[in-house]
């Protein structure tokens, strides 16, 4: 029987963050995944065709860049291969009448775009970013600490020496505003404020939404102010990196390796796990669960009175909407209408208007296939050309918001009422969907890969009905609340068990911030 002193379930990247650190501090440590491949939702495959990286779920990389992880560990992961690619021209919007507005580095690049609709706009872009220059450090330093701590106090009593309490109560305006509101009171342009908005639904936000809006400003800001990056190669990118670093600290990575149950002791101490092999593995100080907390709950420990009242609140825990992917092969890239320009971005949202996002969510919430799916069509290869034999491309398209059990179809046209009957046919309306913005793209298709909600489960459970969130972001499951009140610093009802990933703050993307704080916690 094998013995370490932490013991982690799941090596998607937050798992391997805290696993590094703890290493790192002399801690030994195993990490057993149960597929064949770490990374959890940050993988890159060949799904199409031979010689084209697809990313299958996570594709920005900007958050980990930019993380307390990687500032941490930048030179040894950059020596075990980890590489990004800058992508100047980050994210633009194309609206109904084939115009489109994008964020690049170059603030006078954007401006100048901002100031063919509003001057006014133009100007006031100029000054949202001049201030988030100066509340970026407060804001980033409450998402970087663990919720409640004195950390996230120091943090909110330096910027009230620094910026006043006028500042504070704005910026708690802004933690509870909706995208719409927080973008009328700053901008006059629908076209502007629809592009911005559109970030919204990267978590699970409609443009009228309570606490929609901290998203699309930090995403337009930072964008703005450092661009965006991918991973070299594929965003697994960092995955790779982060295990080679885990091997050489000593720790062990087990593949192939699910785990039936958490071992307690008579007291209900978590002291290891049990594989689906039989194997035990005992965890001398600490079981870190990388994984969705109802499956941690519902499915690997035994059921227990004097926890009632938490696992009835886990099961409350409510999912974001499902999320389909499209991958597709191309001999070329798609010729948007609304400029050749936009082939040079990273990111291009076909979210028109505001009143499509809002009608979109509603129809998924109804349980309908949404007449007018909300996309997201990345084009890594237009930024790092490595991931397609020469002069190929591929494209990387999120399908946002969509129900995880399909009770008819908005457009009243696809009568299936499964995910695996339906999923084909609705990736057709996605591609004639991209067709209305970049006509002739199903002639440049030479592979399609379809991962619909029900797929992206079966790939990753924690992917509950395909989201790919671990858990809706909206105000009552963010901050103090995620994923139960009383439990947002990571440790559970259950001693010696503790809990990370994207169930838990700060939630969903691809910082490492969980991973990254419990074990700072536990190492101390």
């Amino acid at each position: 029987m094998k013995s370490y002193d932490a013991i982690i379930i799941g090596a998607g990247h937050n798992g391997l963050a805290a696993a590094v650190n703890l290493a790192t501090k002399g801690w030994s440590v195993a990490v057993v995944e149960a597929k064949s491949t770490p990374g959890g939702a940050v993988k890159t495959q060949e799904l199409t065709l031979p010689g084209y990286a697809h990313d299958l779920a996570a594709m920005n990389l900007s958050m980990f860049a930019g993380s307390a992880f990687h500032a941490r560990h930048a030179a040894d992961l950059a020596r075990h291969g980890l590489g990004f690619v800058p992508a100047d021209h980050c994210f633009a919007s194309i609206f109904r009448d084939q115009t489109y507005l994008g964020v690049s580095k170059d603030l006078a690049l954007t401006t100048e775009r901002i100031a063919t609709l509003s001057p006014r706009d133009a100007a006031a872009w100029k000054d949202l970013f001049a201030s988030f220059g100066g509340d970026a450090p407060h804001i980033f330093g409450l998402l970087g600490s663990p919720m409640p701590s004195f950390a996230a106090a120091r943090v909110v009593w330096k910027a009230w020496r620094e910026k006043g309490t006028a500042w504070l109560y704005e910026t708690a305006r802004m933690l509870m505003a909706s995208p719409r509101d927080f973008l009328d009171a700053r901008f006059e342009n629908d076209k502007l404020k629809t592009m911005m908005a559109a970030w919204g639904l990267h978590l699970d936000f409609t443009p009228d939404t309570a606490g929609g809006a901290l998203f699309p400003y930090l995403e337009s800001m930072a964008n703005q102010a450092f661009g965006m990056v991918i991973g070299k190669g594929g965003a697994a990118a960092i995955i790779h990196a982060m295990t080679g670093l885990l091997k050489e600290k000593g720790g062990t990575l087990l593949l192939d390796s699910p785990v039936s149950a958490i071992d307690q002791d008579q007291a209900g101490k978590a002291i290891g796990v049990t594989l689906a092999s039989g194997e035990k593995l005992v965890a001398r100080r600490a079981v870190i669960a990388n994984a969705h907390p109802q499956l941690v709950f519902g499915k690997l420990l035994k059921t227990d009175a004097t926890r009632a009242a938490f696992d009835e609140k886990l099961k409350k825990f409510r999912a974001g909407p499902g999320t389909m992917m499209v991958h597709l092969a191309l001999d070329s890239l798609p010729d948007w209408t609304a400029g050749e320009e936009l082939k040079r971005f990273a990111y291009v949202h076909l979210a028109p208007d505001m009143q499509m996002m809002s009608k979109a969510y509603a129809e998924a919430a109804a349980g309908l296939l949404p007449a007018e799916p909300a996309l997201v069509v990345g084009q890594p290869t237009a930024i790092d050309p490595s991931r397609a034999p020469e002069g190929r491309h591929v494209l990387w398209v999120q399908v946002r918001v969509l129900p995880a059990d399909i009770r008819g179809d908005a457009a009243g046209m696809i009568e299936a009422r499964d995910w695996n009957s339906a999923k084909e046919a609705y990736a057709d309306r996605v591609i004639s969907l991209i067709e209305t913005y970049a006509p002739g793209l199903s002639s440049k298709i030479l592979g399609r890969s379809v991962f619909s909600p029900a797929d992206l489960e079966a790939e990753n459970p924690n992917l509950i009905g395909g989201d790919n969130l671990s858990g809706s972001h909206h105000l009552d499951q963010n901050f103090l609340f995620r994923p139960v009140a009383g439990y947002s610093r990571y440790k559970t009802p259950v001693d010696g068990l503790y809990l990370c990933g994207a169930s838990t703050w700060p939630g969903a993307g691809t910082g490492a911030g969980s991973g990254h704080m419990l074990s700072d916690m536990l190492a101390k």
